[in-house]
Parts: C-alpha cells; structure tokens; sequence
C-alpha cells in the first residue's frame, strides 16, 4: 500500500516521470499538462485512490496511460472535426539545428520509436526510459506480464530493423 501520503509528496515523487512519459506519449506539452493537472485533481478529489494502489508508480502510469488515450482521442475527433469543416489542423514541424551525429542518432532513434505499434513503443519506453520491471508495466498497463515482455521483445525487433541503415552508416 502507498500510505498515507500528501498530494504534494506525491506529486514530488512521480511528477517527473508521468510528465516524461505522457510527453513521450501525447507529444505536446499543452496535452500533457491539462492531464497531468487532471490527473492530480482526480487525486486530490478522491484520495483513496492512491491509498489503496500496491505500488504508487505503475498506478499513477496507468491512470495516466489512460487519460492520455482519451486525450488522443478528443484530439484524434477534434482534427476530423476540422478537416471535414474545412479548417486545417496544425502541423508541427521542428526545424532540425543541430548537425551532429548525436543528435542525427537520436533524431533517427525517436523516428524509429515513433513507427513502432503504439503499444510496443510504450512498453519499451516504460521498461527503458523509466526503469521499470515488466510486472510493473504489466501493472501501469493492465495486461498479462508475458505480453509486457512480449510487446518488448517485437519493439526490439522492430526497432533493430528499423535502425539498421543507420547501424551500417556509422559502422
């Protein structure tokens, strides 16, 4: 069980990594913080929420995995919305400053995550970027830990496929 925590405590514990994460998941800051503030209500609304979670972060990754599937949503019936009004939707491009070949890897790195199955790319990011076991994935995602593994393992290899042109570019 968590505890008896403060919302602040909680916050100061795991904002960091949900904010990482919804960021590696929504892609834009605004979307992140309307549910990271969301989220946090929804604590602070109902506090037995947390209180009753075996383990805080997979928890918290999981409430936000799914609110940042409903943000996609509205987002993904919003830019329809549009279209079929006529309106265009943003389109974000991001001019590329850096020339070296860090930041050409990385930029190839991120491509190559961003074309994997969504559900491949989460695990990987949460088994990776966010340390996690593939029972606490498991636990943050809500399905069985053998598919936590599993979609890991597919990401790897899709992933290998995908940056194999650069491998043998700087190989």
């Amino acid at each position: 069980m968590a505890g008896t925590r403060t919302l602040e405590q909680i916050y100061d514990a795991h904002a960091d990594a949900l904010y990482a994460f919804l960021m590696y998941v929504l892609g834009h800051e605004s979307d992140v913080r309307d549910v990271m503030q969301d989220l946090f209500c929804r604590i602070a609304q109902k506090p037995d929420l947390i209180s009753q979670a075996v383990h805080e972060r997979p928890f918290l990754i999981r409430m936000a995995h799914s609110m940042a599937l409903d943000s996609l949503r509205r987002r993904d019936a919003r830019s329809r919305a549009h279209k079929s009004s006529g309106e265009h939707g943003e389109t974000s491009t991001t001019p590329q400053t850096e020339t070296s070949d860090a930041a050409a890897i990385d930029t190839e790195l991120i491509k190559a995550l961003k074309a994997l199955p969504g559900d491949q790319s989460t695990v990987i990011h949460l088994k990776l970027k966010e340390e996690m076991t593939f029972e606490q994935i498991a636990e943050a995602l809500d399905i069985p830990q053998n598919t936590a593994a599993s979609r890991y393992r597919y990401g790897l290899e899709k992933l290998r496929t995908l940056l194999k042109p650069l491998y043998e570019e700087i190989k």
